[in-house]
Protein backbone atom coordinates (compact mmCIF):
# COMPACT_ATOMS: atom_id res chain seq x y z
CA UNK A 1 0.00 0.00 0.00
CA UNK A 2 0.90 3.80 -0.77
CA UNK A 3 2.08 5.83 1.76
CA UNK A 4 -1.37 7.44 1.91
CA UNK A 5 0.40 10.67 2.84
CA UNK A 6 1.46 11.10 -0.49
CA UNK A 7 -1.27 10.31 -2.31
CA UNK A 8 -3.44 13.08 -3.90
CA UNK A 9 -7.25 13.94 -2.65
CA UNK A 10 -8.00 12.14 -6.09
CA UNK A 11 -6.00 9.15 -5.75
CA UNK A 12 -7.34 8.65 -1.93
CA UNK A 13 -11.01 9.05 -4.10
CA UNK A 14 -10.25 6.20 -5.96
CA UNK A 15 -8.64 3.95 -3.47
CA UNK A 16 -11.80 4.09 -1.28
CA UNK A 17 -13.71 3.05 -4.48
CA UNK A 18 -11.84 -0.03 -4.90
CA UNK A 19 -11.59 -0.70 -1.63
CA UNK A 20 -7.88 -0.71 -1.42
CA UNK A 21 -8.31 2.25 1.36
CA UNK A 22 -10.85 2.66 4.33
CA UNK A 23 -11.61 6.48 4.81
CA UNK A 24 -11.74 5.67 8.73
CA UNK A 25 -7.94 4.39 8.71
CA UNK A 26 -7.04 7.43 6.20
CA UNK A 27 -8.38 10.26 8.61
CA UNK A 28 -7.54 8.17 11.72
CA UNK A 29 -3.94 8.64 10.54
CA UNK A 30 -3.80 12.25 9.73
CA UNK A 31 -5.39 13.10 12.89
CA UNK A 32 -2.65 11.09 14.54
CA UNK A 33 0.22 12.64 12.24
CA UNK A 34 -1.34 16.19 12.88
CA UNK A 35 -1.19 15.60 16.79
CA UNK A 36 2.21 14.67 16.77
CA UNK A 37 4.03 16.53 14.26
CA UNK A 38 6.16 18.91 15.87
CA UNK A 39 4.80 21.64 13.81
CA UNK A 40 1.50 20.38 14.08
CA UNK A 41 0.50 23.42 16.77
CA UNK A 42 1.44 25.99 13.95
CA UNK A 43 -0.68 24.46 11.35
CA UNK A 44 -3.84 23.35 12.96
CA UNK A 45 -5.67 25.81 15.50
CA UNK A 46 -7.78 22.91 16.59
CA UNK A 47 -8.40 19.68 14.95
CA UNK A 48 -12.02 18.64 15.20
CA UNK A 49 -11.30 14.79 16.00
CA UNK A 50 -15.12 13.88 16.43
CA UNK A 51 -16.91 15.36 13.64
CA UNK A 52 -13.83 14.02 11.34
CA UNK A 53 -14.30 10.55 12.41
CA UNK A 54 -18.05 10.78 12.70
CA UNK A 55 -17.83 11.61 9.27
CA UNK A 56 -14.98 9.21 7.73
CA UNK A 57 -17.78 6.49 9.32
CA UNK A 58 -20.62 7.77 6.92
CA UNK A 59 -18.24 7.60 4.37
CA UNK A 60 -16.97 4.02 5.01
CA UNK A 61 -20.45 2.44 5.10
CA UNK A 62 -21.36 4.48 2.23
CA UNK A 63 -18.33 2.85 0.13
CA UNK A 64 -19.29 -0.70 1.59
CA UNK A 65 -22.70 -0.22 0.08
CA UNK A 66 -21.70 1.33 -3.28
CA UNK A 67 -23.76 4.66 -2.81
CA UNK A 68 -20.08 7.03 -2.72
CA UNK A 69 -21.37 10.55 -3.19
CA UNK A 70 -18.48 11.31 -5.72
CA UNK A 71 -14.91 11.02 -6.26
CA UNK A 72 -14.11 12.99 -3.33
CA UNK A 73 -16.49 10.87 -0.75
CA UNK A 74 -14.63 10.04 2.74
CA UNK A 75 -11.40 12.39 1.99
CA UNK A 76 -10.23 14.44 4.82
CA UNK A 77 -9.78 18.29 3.92
CA UNK A 78 -8.44 21.22 6.47
CA UNK A 79 -10.43 24.81 6.63
CA UNK A 80 -8.70 27.74 6.83
CA UNK A 81 -10.24 28.79 10.25
CA UNK A 82 -12.49 31.77 9.02
CA UNK A 83 -14.80 29.02 7.77
CA UNK A 84 -17.57 28.70 10.16
CA UNK A 85 -18.35 25.31 11.74
CA UNK A 86 -20.62 24.29 13.85
CA UNK A 87 -20.38 23.62 17.24
CA UNK A 88 -15.92 24.70 16.61
CA UNK A 89 -14.34 28.00 17.72
CA UNK A 90 -14.17 30.27 14.50
CA UNK A 91 -11.45 32.67 15.16
CA UNK A 92 -9.98 34.30 11.72
CA UNK A 93 -6.62 34.42 13.69
CA UNK A 94 -7.86 37.19 15.66
CA UNK A 95 -7.99 37.73 19.51
CA UNK A 96 -11.47 40.02 18.36
CA UNK A 97 -12.75 37.16 17.65
CA UNK A 98 -11.69 35.20 20.54
CA UNK A 99 -14.17 32.01 21.69
CA UNK A 100 -16.55 32.74 18.89
CA UNK A 101 -18.68 29.79 18.43
CA UNK A 102 -20.54 29.69 15.57
CA UNK A 103 -24.02 27.51 15.67
CA UNK A 104 -24.12 26.58 11.66
CA UNK A 105 -21.47 25.82 8.78
CA UNK A 106 -20.27 27.77 6.47
CA UNK A 107 -22.22 27.03 3.09
CA UNK A 108 -19.48 25.59 1.50
CA UNK A 109 -18.48 23.83 4.34
CA UNK A 110 -22.57 22.22 4.09
CA UNK A 111 -21.71 21.44 0.26
CA UNK A 112 -18.24 19.74 1.26
CA UNK A 113 -19.80 17.69 4.12
CA UNK A 114 -22.95 17.17 1.69
CA UNK A 115 -20.41 15.34 -0.93
CA UNK A 116 -19.01 13.38 1.73
CA UNK A 117 -15.52 15.21 2.35
CA UNK A 118 -14.27 15.07 6.08
CA UNK A 119 -13.49 17.79 8.30
CA UNK A 120 -9.66 17.52 9.95
CA UNK A 121 -10.05 20.56 11.72
CA UNK A 122 -9.38 24.24 11.46
CA UNK A 123 -6.05 26.21 10.01
CA UNK A 124 -3.94 29.57 11.20
CA UNK A 125 -3.55 32.60 9.21
CA UNK A 126 -2.69 35.92 9.08
CA UNK A 127 -5.29 38.18 11.94
CA UNK A 128 -8.47 39.08 9.85
CA UNK A 129 -6.77 37.70 6.67
CA UNK A 130 -5.15 41.50 5.97
CA UNK A 131 -1.46 39.73 5.09
CA UNK A 132 0.39 38.32 2.44
CA UNK A 133 3.01 36.84 5.28
CA UNK A 134 0.92 34.51 7.26
CA UNK A 135 2.95 35.91 10.35
CA UNK A 136 1.01 36.07 13.27
CA UNK A 137 2.36 36.58 16.89
CA UNK A 138 -1.51 36.72 18.10
CA UNK A 139 -1.74 32.86 17.41
CA UNK A 140 0.85 30.81 15.64
CA UNK A 141 2.94 31.52 12.74
CA UNK A 142 3.04 28.32 10.17
CA UNK A 143 6.66 27.90 9.00
CA UNK A 144 7.33 27.45 5.46
CA UNK A 145 7.67 23.85 4.32
CA UNK A 146 10.83 24.49 2.53
CA UNK A 147 13.00 27.01 5.38
CA UNK A 148 11.48 26.25 8.51
CA UNK A 149 12.34 29.88 9.90
CA UNK A 150 10.37 31.53 7.13
CA UNK A 151 6.92 31.98 6.84
CA UNK A 152 4.67 30.03 4.83
CA UNK A 153 2.79 32.84 2.84
CA UNK A 154 -0.89 34.22 3.72
CA UNK A 155 -3.39 34.74 4.78
CA UNK A 156 -3.81 31.34 4.14
CA UNK A 157 -0.83 30.25 5.61
CA UNK A 158 -1.74 26.90 7.72
CA UNK A 159 -4.15 25.58 4.85
CA UNK A 160 -0.70 25.17 2.93
CA UNK A 161 1.13 24.09 6.14
CA UNK A 162 -1.46 21.53 6.06
CA UNK A 163 -0.99 20.08 2.96
CA UNK A 164 2.50 20.71 2.58
CA UNK A 165 3.62 18.84 5.71
CA UNK A 166 1.49 16.33 4.69
CA UNK A 167 -1.01 16.72 7.65
CA UNK A 168 -3.92 16.77 4.89
CA UNK A 169 -4.55 15.90 1.21
CA UNK A 170 -6.17 19.21 0.74
CA UNK A 171 -7.45 22.51 1.98
CA UNK A 172 -9.51 25.20 1.44
CA UNK A 173 -8.65 29.38 1.86
CA UNK A 174 -9.75 32.58 0.70
CA UNK A 175 -8.14 34.71 -1.29
CA UNK A 176 -8.50 38.54 -1.41
CA UNK A 177 -5.40 39.96 -2.60
CA UNK A 178 -3.52 36.70 -3.32
CA UNK A 179 -4.08 34.80 -0.12
CA UNK A 180 -4.25 31.28 -1.40
CA UNK A 181 -2.05 31.53 -4.35
CA UNK A 182 1.19 32.66 -1.95
CA UNK A 183 1.07 30.25 0.25
CA UNK A 184 0.24 27.78 -2.69
CA UNK A 185 3.58 28.66 -4.42
CA UNK A 186 5.75 29.48 -1.53
CA UNK A 187 5.05 25.85 -0.27
CA UNK A 188 5.00 24.01 -4.18
CA UNK A 189 1.30 23.73 -3.83
CA UNK A 190 -1.29 24.36 -6.57
CA UNK A 191 -3.53 27.06 -5.23
CA UNK A 192 -6.81 28.34 -7.27
CA UNK A 193 -8.30 31.99 -6.95
CA UNK A 194 -11.97 31.82 -7.63
CA UNK A 195 -13.74 34.54 -9.52
CA UNK A 196 -14.98 37.37 -6.79
CA UNK A 197 -18.88 36.35 -5.85
CA UNK A 198 -18.79 33.02 -7.91
CA UNK A 199 -18.65 30.39 -4.60
CA UNK A 200 -20.88 31.48 -1.77
CA UNK A 201 -19.39 33.60 1.39
CA UNK A 202 -22.18 33.01 3.62
CA UNK A 203 -20.93 31.75 6.74
CA UNK A 204 -17.30 33.44 6.18
CA UNK A 205 -15.56 35.40 7.97
CA UNK A 206 -14.89 38.86 5.75
CA UNK A 207 -12.39 40.85 4.70
CA UNK A 208 -13.34 42.66 2.05
CA UNK A 209 -16.26 41.29 0.22
CA UNK A 210 -15.97 42.87 -2.95
CA UNK A 211 -12.93 40.88 -3.92
CA UNK A 212 -12.96 37.71 -1.50
CA UNK A 213 -12.73 34.37 -3.06
CA UNK A 214 -12.64 30.89 -1.86
CA UNK A 215 -10.28 28.35 -2.73
CA UNK A 216 -8.31 25.25 -2.93
CA UNK A 217 -4.85 24.33 -2.11
CA UNK A 218 -4.26 21.38 -3.33
CA UNK A 219 -1.38 18.58 -4.50
CA UNK A 220 -2.51 18.52 -8.28
CA UNK A 221 -4.06 20.41 -10.43
CA UNK A 222 -7.09 17.12 -10.85
CA UNK A 223 -7.60 17.77 -6.80
CA UNK A 224 -7.89 21.30 -7.73
CA UNK A 225 -10.84 20.81 -10.39
CA UNK A 226 -12.36 18.20 -8.45
CA UNK A 227 -12.34 20.53 -4.90
CA UNK A 228 -13.36 23.85 -7.15
CA UNK A 229 -16.47 21.78 -8.57
CA UNK A 230 -17.51 20.83 -5.04
CA UNK A 231 -17.30 24.40 -3.46
CA UNK A 232 -19.25 25.81 -6.81
CA UNK A 233 -21.55 23.09 -6.77
CA UNK A 234 -21.14 21.77 -10.06
CA UNK A 235 -19.72 19.54 -12.64
CA UNK A 236 -15.98 19.26 -12.80
CA UNK A 237 -14.10 19.67 -15.72
CA UNK A 238 -12.61 16.88 -18.06
CA UNK A 239 -8.35 17.42 -17.82
CA UNK A 240 -8.24 14.21 -20.14
CA UNK A 241 -6.52 15.36 -23.01
CA UNK A 242 -5.40 18.83 -22.48
CA UNK A 243 -2.03 20.19 -24.19
CA UNK A 244 -0.06 23.83 -23.89
CA UNK A 245 0.73 22.69 -28.08
CA UNK A 246 -0.97 25.94 -30.44
CA UNK A 247 -1.82 28.22 -26.63
CA UNK A 248 -0.95 31.62 -26.63
CA UNK A 249 0.27 32.57 -23.33
CA UNK A 250 1.11 36.91 -22.45
CA UNK A 251 3.74 37.20 -20.15
CA UNK A 252 2.72 40.36 -18.50
CA UNK A 253 5.67 42.85 -17.91
CA UNK A 254 3.84 45.55 -16.57
CA UNK A 255 4.72 45.49 -13.10
CA UNK A 256 5.41 41.41 -12.32
CA UNK A 257 9.31 41.69 -12.96
CA UNK A 258 9.95 45.31 -10.69
CA UNK A 259 12.36 43.90 -8.24
CA UNK A 260 11.66 40.18 -8.39
CA UNK A 261 14.39 38.34 -6.83
CA UNK A 262 16.92 35.87 -8.22
CA UNK A 263 14.81 32.47 -7.26
CA UNK A 264 11.19 33.25 -8.69
CA UNK A 265 12.53 34.56 -12.05
CA UNK A 266 14.29 32.13 -12.23
CA UNK A 267 11.76 29.65 -11.87
CA UNK A 268 9.44 31.82 -13.87
CA UNK A 269 12.22 31.38 -17.04
CA UNK A 270 12.06 28.04 -16.45
CA UNK A 271 8.79 27.12 -16.71
CA UNK A 272 8.03 29.41 -19.81
CA UNK A 273 10.67 27.32 -21.37
CA UNK A 274 9.18 23.98 -21.09
CA UNK A 275 5.72 25.80 -22.23
CA UNK A 276 7.78 26.33 -25.55
CA UNK A 277 9.18 23.35 -25.48
CA UNK A 278 5.59 21.41 -25.39
CA UNK A 279 4.50 24.11 -28.60
CA UNK A 280 3.26 26.97 -26.73
CA UNK A 281 3.37 30.50 -28.30
CA UNK A 282 4.77 32.90 -25.70
CA UNK A 283 4.42 36.24 -26.47
CA UNK A 284 5.57 39.61 -23.57
CA UNK A 285 3.76 42.61 -23.35
CA UNK A 286 2.74 45.85 -21.08
CA UNK A 287 -1.14 46.80 -19.91
CA UNK A 288 -1.22 50.12 -18.92
CA UNK A 289 -4.40 49.49 -17.60
CA UNK A 290 -2.70 46.92 -14.98
CA UNK A 291 -0.16 50.06 -13.61
CA UNK A 292 -3.56 52.38 -13.23
CA UNK A 293 -5.04 49.74 -11.21
CA UNK A 294 -2.61 48.89 -8.77
CA UNK A 295 -3.06 52.67 -7.86
CA UNK A 296 -6.39 52.10 -6.34
CA UNK A 297 -4.96 49.20 -4.43
CA UNK A 298 -4.76 51.73 -0.96
CA UNK A 299 -8.02 53.01 -1.38
CA UNK A 300 -10.21 50.24 -2.62
CA UNK A 301 -9.04 47.84 -0.25
CA UNK A 302 -8.61 49.13 3.07
CA UNK A 303 -11.36 51.14 3.23
CA UNK A 304 -13.98 48.27 2.32
CA UNK A 305 -11.68 46.15 5.44
CA UNK A 306 -11.83 48.90 7.55
CA UNK A 307 -15.52 49.48 7.68
CA UNK A 308 -16.15 45.90 7.72
CA UNK A 309 -13.68 45.88 11.17
CA UNK A 310 -14.16 49.23 12.48
CA UNK A 311 -16.49 48.28 15.05
CA UNK A 312 -14.72 45.55 16.57
CA UNK A 313 -11.32 46.77 15.92
CA UNK A 314 -11.75 50.29 17.93
CA UNK A 315 -13.24 48.60 20.74
CA UNK A 316 -10.33 46.78 21.55
CA UNK A 317 -7.38 47.93 19.42
CA UNK A 318 -4.86 46.77 21.36
CA UNK A 319 -5.33 43.29 20.69
CA UNK A 320 -4.43 43.46 17.38
CA UNK A 321 -0.66 42.77 16.09
CA UNK A 322 0.43 46.47 15.39
CA UNK A 323 1.16 45.91 11.35
CA UNK A 324 -2.12 44.66 11.02
CA UNK A 325 -3.85 47.11 13.21
CA UNK A 326 -1.91 49.87 10.90
CA UNK A 327 -2.92 48.35 7.78
CA UNK A 328 -6.86 48.11 8.69
CA UNK A 329 -6.85 51.90 10.08
CA UNK A 330 -5.45 53.21 6.78
CA UNK A 331 -8.99 52.79 5.41
CA UNK A 332 -10.22 54.87 7.73
CA UNK A 333 -8.62 58.17 5.93
CA UNK A 334 -10.53 57.22 2.66
CA UNK A 335 -13.09 59.89 1.13
CA UNK A 336 -16.28 58.18 0.20
CA UNK A 337 -15.95 60.36 -2.88
CA UNK A 338 -12.73 58.41 -3.53
CA UNK A 339 -13.93 55.38 -3.01
CA UNK A 340 -16.43 56.04 -5.33
CA UNK A 341 -14.12 56.99 -8.16
CA UNK A 342 -11.75 54.48 -8.01
CA UNK A 343 -14.75 51.66 -8.29
CA UNK A 344 -15.97 53.74 -11.29
CA UNK A 345 -12.00 53.91 -12.90
CA UNK A 346 -11.28 50.47 -11.95
CA UNK A 347 -14.45 49.29 -14.11
CA UNK A 348 -12.81 50.54 -17.25
CA UNK A 349 -9.42 49.33 -16.01
CA UNK A 350 -10.98 46.06 -16.10
CA UNK A 351 -12.96 46.18 -19.57
CA UNK A 352 -9.18 47.83 -20.98
CA UNK A 353 -7.35 44.90 -19.17
CA UNK A 354 -10.04 42.22 -20.83
CA UNK A 355 -9.98 43.84 -24.27
CA UNK A 356 -5.39 43.69 -23.93
CA UNK A 357 -5.86 40.18 -23.39
CA UNK A 358 -8.52 38.69 -25.26
CA UNK A 359 -6.37 37.16 -27.80
CA UNK A 360 -4.46 34.97 -25.13
CA UNK A 361 -5.66 31.68 -23.79
CA UNK A 362 -3.79 32.79 -20.58
CA UNK A 363 -1.70 36.03 -19.32
CA UNK A 364 1.22 34.57 -17.03
CA UNK A 365 3.76 35.80 -14.47
CA UNK A 366 5.56 35.30 -11.71
CA UNK A 367 3.27 34.30 -8.28
CA UNK A 368 5.71 36.29 -5.76
CA UNK A 369 8.43 38.23 -6.86
CA UNK A 370 10.14 37.19 -3.46
CA UNK A 371 10.64 34.00 -1.61
CA UNK A 372 9.22 33.67 1.63
CA UNK A 373 11.08 36.10 4.51
CA UNK A 374 12.50 35.38 7.86
CA UNK A 375 9.83 35.37 10.40
CA UNK A 376 12.05 36.85 12.72
CA UNK A 377 13.43 39.68 11.23
CA UNK A 378 9.66 40.16 9.99
CA UNK A 379 9.21 40.54 14.13
CA UNK A 380 11.60 43.28 14.47
CA UNK A 381 11.91 45.30 11.63
CA UNK A 382 8.49 47.01 10.95
CA UNK A 383 10.18 48.71 7.52
CA UNK A 384 10.92 45.41 6.22
CA UNK A 385 7.67 43.64 7.20
CA UNK A 386 5.66 47.02 5.11
CA UNK A 387 8.26 45.72 2.37
CA UNK A 388 7.87 42.40 2.30
CA UNK A 389 4.60 42.47 2.40
CA UNK A 390 3.62 44.45 -0.12
CA UNK A 391 5.94 42.76 -2.94
CA UNK A 392 4.59 39.23 -1.55
CA UNK A 393 0.80 40.29 -3.00
CA UNK A 394 1.98 42.63 -5.72
CA UNK A 395 1.51 40.01 -8.46
CA UNK A 396 -1.28 38.27 -6.98
CA UNK A 397 -2.95 41.58 -6.60
CA UNK A 398 -3.42 42.19 -10.23
CA UNK A 399 -5.97 38.97 -10.24
CA UNK A 400 -8.25 40.55 -7.68
CA UNK A 401 -8.33 43.96 -8.93
CA UNK A 402 -9.27 42.65 -12.64
CA UNK A 403 -11.78 40.39 -10.90
CA UNK A 404 -9.86 37.58 -12.75
CA UNK A 405 -9.63 33.64 -12.32
CA UNK A 406 -6.15 32.60 -11.32
CA UNK A 407 -4.06 29.40 -11.04
CA UNK A 408 -0.70 29.30 -9.35
CA UNK A 409 1.64 25.98 -10.28
CA UNK A 410 5.23 24.78 -8.99
CA UNK A 411 7.87 25.83 -11.07
CA UNK A 412 10.13 23.00 -9.83
CA UNK A 413 12.24 25.90 -8.29
CA UNK A 414 11.81 25.57 -4.38
CA UNK A 415 8.81 28.29 -3.24
CA UNK A 416 8.59 30.12 -6.22
CA UNK A 417 5.01 29.73 -8.66
CA UNK A 418 4.32 30.56 -12.72
CA UNK A 419 0.71 32.36 -12.37
CA UNK A 420 -2.24 31.40 -15.43
CA UNK A 421 -4.85 33.94 -15.30
CA UNK A 422 -7.93 34.27 -16.97
CA UNK A 423 -11.36 35.88 -17.43
CA UNK A 424 -13.66 36.37 -14.67
CA UNK A 425 -15.84 32.62 -14.69
CA UNK A 426 -13.58 31.00 -16.79
CA UNK A 427 -12.54 28.45 -14.60
CA UNK A 428 -13.25 25.04 -15.72
CA UNK A 429 -11.29 26.40 -18.99
CA UNK A 430 -8.30 27.77 -16.81
CA UNK A 431 -8.23 24.34 -15.18
CA UNK A 432 -8.19 22.01 -18.18
CA UNK A 433 -5.20 24.68 -19.20
CA UNK A 434 -3.37 24.37 -15.89
CA UNK A 435 -3.57 20.44 -16.10
CA UNK A 436 -1.71 21.01 -19.49
CA UNK A 437 0.44 23.40 -18.06
CA UNK A 438 1.03 21.04 -15.36
CA UNK A 439 1.86 17.93 -17.73
CA UNK A 440 4.55 20.68 -19.52
CA UNK A 441 6.08 21.00 -15.94
CA UNK A 442 7.27 17.96 -15.09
Amino acid sequence: MSDIFKLSMCDLGRSFATGALDPVDVTAQYLQASEAHPLGHRIYARLTKDRAMAEAEAASERAKLGVRRGLLDGVPVSWKDLFDTAGTATEAGSALLKNRVPTRDAEVVERASAQGLVSLGKTHMSELAFSGLGLNPSTETTPCVNDHAAVSGGSSSGAAGSVAFQLAPGAVGTDTGGSVRIPAAWNDLVGLKTTAKRIPSTGVVPLAASFDTVGPLVKTVEDAAQMFAVLDGSQAPDLRGASVKGKRFLVLETIAFDDIRADPLAGFEQAVAKFKDAGAVVEFGTIEAVRAAMDLSGILFPAEAYATWREAIEANPDAMFAPILERFRAGGTVMAADYVEAWQKLARYRAEYLAATAGYDAVILPTAPILPPSAERLMSDNDYYVTENLLALRNTRIGNLMGLTGLTLPTGISSTGILLQTAPNTENKLLRLGAAAEVALT
